[in-house]
């Protein structure tokens, strides 16, 4: 059973009670145009799977019907528990080469890319991790624990890592010691040198004291976060791709067609030498580090806000009908464009007026479509009222003149 979605209602709560705590605490996490990238990438994730078939289940399958060891009773205590710990050694490995390959890196990175870290940063979940991230849990189809098993243990884990991402909860004494904690994942997503690449675990950090990746959270060294070669942007899709280009682009540059193989599945940050002396790669320096952060005006932050609301609105209908794929998909496309046209307004880099308007004119095709075909008149209204509120605010957009000259940045607190 996928738990997720029992969890989104707690998640959500959970958010709004950090927020306020932060702000009493006058120690507030949350920015606003962060939370909503990390909320739109994490609404796109739950929405692929109206895009994407999965090759992973198919492998699945086979395995269960012809190359399963043994059959675990779904009902036995003992298949849960193994379940629950195997499950979690297993995501330790896929963790640990997705930050040390870069084939897996590009899919995992946008889960690092905030240089916020509250529990919002939790939901800033991948869509491309289905290329090869289901390789690292054949082991436990291997042993004849059933799908619905693993499924269950694994939403478990997934809502198990939500709460750990928070910078308000102190290290938690023995706690430490066995389990994943807020201190100890603060260090995994920081970009300082002592912290990269450190404490992969889901739920138990034993395995990285184990297998010598565990760091501690240090007095003298607070964590920054994001990536070393910084996004500065809110676009989903330089989210999720921005890596594959660069590899695609270094492989295109490299002489030796071996460099040109290598790049796919050399060690993260690794690129062919003739490539790095022509382009070389831009990287943060920690001494002067500033967080991405142009300035918005109160009517655009409503928008957003709105978009956002749009969007969950949608995948939660997407997810309770019952769609053929191609309508999937459109619905999909749609979602996909709200998010891209909204971190455009965000970026506030320049007008994308042209880019709302296709927006709104596929909305209104898809909304024509669904008239002509019978469609649920709750889903009309909506998908109406949608229309009339976007062109609404679309007057009142704009991109001031000093965000065009220079992107705004706060500094690190």
């Amino acid at each position: 059973m996928d738990l997720i979605v029992y969890a989104v209602p707690f998640f959500i709560l959970a958010m709004l009670l950090e927020l306020v705590y932060g702000v009493v605490k006058q120690r507030n996490t949350y920015r606003l145009s962060d939370s909503i990238s990390s909320l739109f990438l994490g609404t796109l994730s739950q929405g692929r799977r109206f895009v994407v078939l999965g090759v992973g289940g198919y492998v699945y399958y086979l395995i269960t019907q012809h190359f399963t060891l043994s059959l675990m009773d779904p009902g036995h205590w003992f298949t849960w528990l193994l379940a629950f710990v195997l499950y979690d050694f297993c995501y330790y490995w896929l963790h640990r080469f997705g930050h040390e390959r870069t084939i897996l890196w590009a899919a995992h990175v946008a889960h690092h890319q905030s240089e916020d870290y509250n529990l919002s940063t939790a939901l800033r979940q991948t869509s491309t991790g289905f290329l090869l991230g289901w390789v690292f849990y054949i082991p436990m189809y291997l042993l004849g624990i059933p799908a619905e098993v693993v499924v269950t243990v694994g939403s478990l884990n997934l809502i198990y890592q939500f709460w750990v991402h928070t910078e308000h909860v102190p290290k938690l004494g023995w706690y430490e010691w066995f389990f994943v904690t807020p201190s100890n994942h603060r260090v995994h997503h920081a970009q300082n040198d002592a912290y990269l690449d450190r404490n992969y675990g889901g739920v138990f950090i034993i395995w990285d004291r184990l297998f010598g990746t565990f760091q501690e959270e240090l007095d003298n060294d607070p964590p920054i976060y994001g990536i070393r070669g910084p996004l500065r942007s809110w676009n989903p899709l330089k989210a999720l791709s921005h890596v594959y280009i660069d590899m695609a682009r270094d492989s295109w540059h490299a002489r030796d067609w071996r460099d040109k193989l290598r790049v796919w599945w050399a060690r993260t940050g690794w690129r062919p030498a003739d490539v790095e002396a022509r382009f070389p790669a831009q990287k943060t320096d920690l001494a002067s580090f500033t967080k991405y952060d142009p300035k918005i005006t109160g009517t655009l932050a409503c928008y957003a806000l709105f978009q956002l609301l749009a969007v969950v609105v949608l995948l939660n209908f997407m997810q309770a009908a019952e769609l053929s794929y191609v309508t999937g998909l459109a619905l999909y496309v749609l979602m996909l464009a709200t998010t891209v046209t909204t971190a455009l307004w965000l970026d506030q880099r320049k007008e994308p007026k042209v880019w709302e308007w296709l927006r709104l004119g596929f909305a209104g095709c898809l909304l024509v479509i669904g008239w002509q075909g019978g469609g649920a008149a709750a889903v009309l209204y909506a998908g109406a009222f949608y229309l009339i509120v976007n062109a609404l605010f679309l007057p009142c957009l704009s991109v001031s003149q000093e965000a065009r000259v220079e992107v705004g940045a706060s500094s690190l607190s």
